[in-house]
């Protein structure tokens, strides 16, 4: 997998080098689904080809009867060129219709297969790909495909016809003037193939930058508030402007020498039609050849010269949707770091709700070296309510993603109702957790919809009763248009405290029998959090609930409070018992109770 930096030109041009335009063949299974359509298209093209190739042939039998004393046989001529040309024009019109629908159709497909695959990954995929990166692939990448599909490949398809069926005519017609056009093949094909090569490592530059300037507009933009507030945009428009400059200087490279190969390529082939022109008119000053003969000659070698000269623009097109391709198949082949099984087993019906820890160490991708886990062994029983504590970094927000097994553990299992979540689906066990994270998610929908999202087939009443339940009903009902009303992006029109409350809405509507609130009321005002808190422990009776809090108030009456420190359990108990034992506990205690100091 391309990691997320921008990129090393020596890397990506060795790494463009090994692949060349085989990479275009990863698009054949998704174009295969749709063969007829491939087909109808290829005949289409065909024909065309063959249409186009006949013309020079009437052309040849005007200009050759032109002299002729009977009017009517060059009426006949004049007419079937005419015929020819409507031919040409439907079928062209039909290969554009059929070709542009392949096209549209096979990236639609590419693009829900790119999203599928990402939509599914665990987050240490998104530890190392921005996700500005992951959208400009979806949108830019399949964009160049598109063009490649719905146009390029057809239009070269179509001129490679041409080219090798108006080579043969010329042989036909004069194989001395085919042989001195001939001689020139190789002074075009080289400059292809040297330029060509290094145009499609340009190309794959150009990309890596754009995705690169995508990742950093998104993560700015995403964070515009803190952005402002910190007087930052001044360096975030100065980043920006680099990396958009270095990705127009990659693309200034790759169109220069795409400019440089085009004008190789056409002087080359123009050149030599001048110079077959010129012998093939002296002759006909000598009688060995005829003037419709030169003149059918002339217009094959132009449709020749013509693909030849398309065939070299559109290699460089051909060039960059191979990068594209590459850059696509990278992620629909990523492979994550968190596999379900391929058989996995059932969790009993109901579930409980026993969580076990067995020997559990877990370190991030990202910092291998540094243990968030360590040793970790622990048992919450079904129905119970265990508070995690301790300072910022002990792991108490490590232990919620591994729960939701959003990655594997280094060493030991956690086990759900004593089965492995490794051996479970991770679709299937998620069904019976309910989480309320430490940023609540709110999406560009309306607050009933968001609520919904933690159950689609909820009722309006249900979801009226949730938001009761969450404290969420009188701020909803106060907005424009209540339950309906639009949230904005990221939730942007509400404020910290009703994010928290919509996010516990959603929770409380799952009814999972395993409940997790990360930090849920830490944006709350004292009389919100006093609602939402009765409302929890409403909401946790009979449910397996996990509480990470800083603050200690509101994990006072949970069953059991688990006390982390640096990955490791260190004290386990009611809260009376640990303020007694007079560790770690009783100090946060302290400073939270009669210093009145926050803990971290």
């Amino acid at each position: 997998m391309a990691d997320a930096t921008p990129p090393v030109p020596g890397q990506t041009e060795e790494r463009a080098k090994s692949k060349k335009l085989g990479a275009l063949s990863a698009l054949m299974p998704f174009i295969w689904p749709y063969r007829t359509l491939m087909f109808a298209a290829i005949a289409a093209l065909v024909s065309t080809a063959i249409i186009s190739l006949t013309l020079p042939l009437a052309v040849r039998r005007v200009v050759d009867n032109f002299d002729t004393e009977s009017s009517h046989i060059l009426d006949q001529y004049f007419a079937a060129a005419l015929g020819i040309a409507a031919l040409l024009a439907v079928g062209t019109g039909l290969r554009y219709m059929l070709v542009t629908r392949l096209g549209e159709r096979v990236v639609a497909d590419i693009r829900k297969a790119v999203f599928d695959r990402v939509i599914s990954m665990s987050p240490a995929f998104f530890e190392q790909v921005m996700t500005g990166e992951v959208l400009s692939r979806i949108t830019t990448d399949t964009t160049l495909i598109l063009s490649v599909i719905g146009s390029s490949v057809s239009i070269a398809l179509r001129n490679l016809l041409i080219f090798v069926g108006g080579l043969g005519l010329m042989l036909l017609t004069s194989a001395k003037l085919t042989g001195l056009v001939l001689l020139i093949v190789p002074a075009v094909v080289v400059p292809i193939l040297v330029l060509g090569r290094k145009l499609r490592v340009l190309s794959r530059e150009n990309q890596d930058w754009i995705a690169a300037s995508s990742g950093n507009a998104s993560e700015t933009l995403s964070s515009v508030q803190t952005v402002q507030a910190y007087t930052h945009e001044a360096a975030s428009r100065a980043e920006f402007a680099k990396v958009t400059e270095l990705s127009f200087d990659a693309a200034r490279r790759r169109i220069t020498t795409r400019a440089v190969m085009t004008v190789i390529v056409i002087f080359l082939v123009f050149a030599g039609i001048v110079g077959v022109l010129w012998i093939g008119a002296r002759d006909v000053r000598a009688g060995d050849m005829s003037q419709g003969a030169l003149v059918q000659f002339v217009i094959y070698a132009v449709m020749v010269a013509g693909g030849v000269a398309a065939l070299s623009e559109i290699w460089g097109e051909l060039q960059r949707a191979a990068g594209a391709t590459e850059r696509l198949v990278e992620l629909l082949h990523t492979q994550d770091s968190v596999q379900d099984p391929s058989a996995g087993q059932s969790l009993p019906v109901p579930v409980a709700g026993r969580i076990t820890f067995e020997g559990v160490s877990f370190a991030y991708p990202s910092r291998p070296a540094v243990m968030a886990l360590d040793q970790v062994d622990l048992t919450i029983e079904p129905g119970e309510t265990v508070a995690f504590v301790g300072p910022s970094g002990a792991g108490k927000t490590t232990i919620i993603q591994m729960i939701l097994r959003f990655y594997d553990p280094t060493s030991g299992r956690i086990l759900l109702d004593g089965i492995d979540l490794q051996d479970l689906q991770r679709d299937a066990f998620r069904q019976a957790v309910a989480l309320v994270p430490q940023d609540p998610v709110i999406f560009a929908a309306s607050a009933r919809e968001n609520i919904r999202f933690g159950r689609p087939d909820a009722t309006d009443a249900e979801i009226e009763a949730a938001a009761e339940a969450a404290a969420a009903h009188t701020f909803i009902t106060a907005l424009p248009d209540g339950y309906d009303a639009y949230l904005g992006e990221r939730g942007v029109m509400l404020s910290g405290g009703q994010k928290q409350r919509i996010a516990i809405a959603r929770a409380i509507l799952r009814d999972a029998p395993v409940l997790l609130l990360d930090e849920a009321t830490s944006a709350l005002d004292a009389e919100s959090e006093r609602a939402v808190q009765a409302a929890v422990d409403t909401l946790s009776q009979g449910r397996t609930t996990l509480i990470v809090a800083h603050r200690l108030a509101t994990v006072k009456k949970a069953d059991r409070i688990v006390v982390l420190d640096q990955g490791c359990v260190v004290a386990s108990g009611p809260h009376d018992k640990l303020v007694a034992e007079d560790g770690l506990y009783a100090r946060l205690a302290r400073l939270q109770f009669t210093d009145g100091i926050a803990a971290e």
